[in-house]
């Protein structure tokens, strides 16, 4: 598919512009400058062509911020990778020095590029955008991001250009794994080392990452969609508008995956947010693998790893049936391993038992180890079978469904694991009348 890359100085309006042409809320849009820090992809499609946008951070030259130069790299990287380029100015601001500074650097490229004059939304403004003919970029579109107005004409005019090259159909049977957890520990480090380019922006400052990331991954036999998302933080410690986006596109990216991958601090151990995370993920029964990164900067005793387990299955009953692998995104330690447990984590995740198996194997057990009588009414399981939902669920058919409790539900459960291998995946167990 085609790449346009959107590129700017910061606070021109290129995130209002990706969000109109992808027909999403995706890019956080603030007043604050510089919000944008790593690439956001999406998809805009546009008479009868589709084609991938690239939301990116605001170009900056001789700022102290430590940002601005992974930024720089960003863009250059989104430069490299489009198709074409739209570089998008202010009107209400005229010509900047930093304006300048990104007509030059695309003025040496031989990519097709369109100069977006933003924030045109009246007839005096049209006339005072003549002055970017200066940049030396040829004729200019103007449009408001805001309002919508010239997005139409320009979009003509860009899918005409767009290279011409045959649609593939979406692979649906890619899994999706999100790499979740706190801010600063290492998500950005790991699709990083998986993908071996600097995909995301990696810094020491926690909460760098502010948008949920997709990338494709494809080697070592594996091929995933991984979904890099903002560290989660705190609902007390989100106080400005901006971390809010950031915590909903985080829960979003749950929702959206397969699988989830929860990274741990082993140097922090395992914190009440982690579990507010974990919570999320088994509502939404996605898989759940938990990586302990940093492993390498942990003393080491004898069992110590062992014991960390026991620790956290402790904290997660009853659902205990969870990977832990301990891991170094920075060294790349057992990261290769995460992924082949992710895609057996997947692979049970989307299973289907057939219903002669089921009913072999459980009716007898439950024959043994009936439900316990409840006010001299016995209960009797006579039929079991999966359903047909996205996540492992099962019906268990009996005569008296109200009277089986929890500890019996968990009970069928632990027998499913047991005999099928569901590690990794939340069941659902429901009880109907028969």
């Amino acid at each position: 598919m085609s790449i346009v890359a959107i590129i700017g100085r910061p606070n021109v309006g290129k995130s209002t512009l990706f969000n109109r042409l992808i027909e999403r809320r995706k890019a956080i849009v603030d007043e604050q400058s510089g919000v944008t820090r790593d690439r956001t992809y999406g998809k805009s499609e546009w008479n009868g062509r589709t084609f991938t946008v690239i939301d990116t951070g605001g170009y900056i030259i001789g700022s102290e911020d430590e940002f601005e130069g992974e930024i720089r790299k960003q863009v250059q990287i989104a430069v490299d990778e489009a198709d074409i380029l739209l570089f998008v100015v202010d009107v209400t601001s005229g010509i900047l020095d930093t304006d300048q500074t990104v007509a030059t650097l695309l003025r040496k490229t031989d990519k097709k590029v369109f100069l977006v004059v933003n924030k045109v939304d009246n007839n005096e403004r049209i006339a005072e955008a003549v002055e970017f003919y200066s940049l030396g970029l040829g004729d200019y579109h103007c449009i408001s991001s805001i309002n919508g107005s010239g997005t139409g004409e320009l979009l003509d005019d860009l899918v005409e250009a767009l290279p011409e090259e045959p649609e593939e159909e979406e692979r649906s049977d890619i899994p999706k794994l999100a790499i979740v957890g706190r801010p600063n520990v290492g998500k950005s480090s790991l699709t990083n080392a998986l993908l071996g380019v600097e995909r995301n922006i990696v810094t020491p400052i926690a909460g760098t990452t502010r948008d949920a990331i997709h990338s494709h991954y494809s080697g070592f036999g594996f091929e995933f969609t991984l979904i890099d998302t903002a560290g989660i933080r705190k609902k007390g410690k989100v106080h400005e508008n901006l971390e809010f986006y950031s915590v909903m596109r985080s829960i979003k990216a749950i929702e959206e995956c397969d699988v989830a991958l929860l990274m741990l601090d082993a140097t922090a151990g395992l914190e009440a947010q982690d579990m507010n995370i974990l919570h999320v993920i088994q509502r939404n029964r996605k898989g759940l693998v938990i990586l302990v990164n940093k492993w390498d900067l942990v003393d080491k005793e004898t069992n110590s790893a062992k014991q960390y387990t026991e620790m956290i299955k402790q904290k997660l009953a009853p659902f205990t049936d969870v990977p832990v692998l301990f891991i170094s995104a920075l060294t790349k330690q057992r990261i290769h391993k995460a992924l082949e447990v992710a895609q057996k984590v997947y692979e049970n995740r989307t299973k289907k038992i057939p219903t002669h198996k089921l009913n072999d194997y459980l009716l007898p057990i439950i024959q043994d180890q009936p439900p316990p009588a409840t006010k001299g009414k016995h209960v009797k399981i006579k039929f079991v079978r999966q359903l047909p939902t996205h996540s492992p669920s099962f019906a268990f058919y009996c005569n008296l469904p109200q009277y089986i409790k929890e500890p019996y539900r968990r009970f069928l459960e632990n027998r499913l694991r047991e005999k099928f291998d569901f590690n990794g995946v939340p069941i659902q167990i429901f009880v109907r009348k028969k």
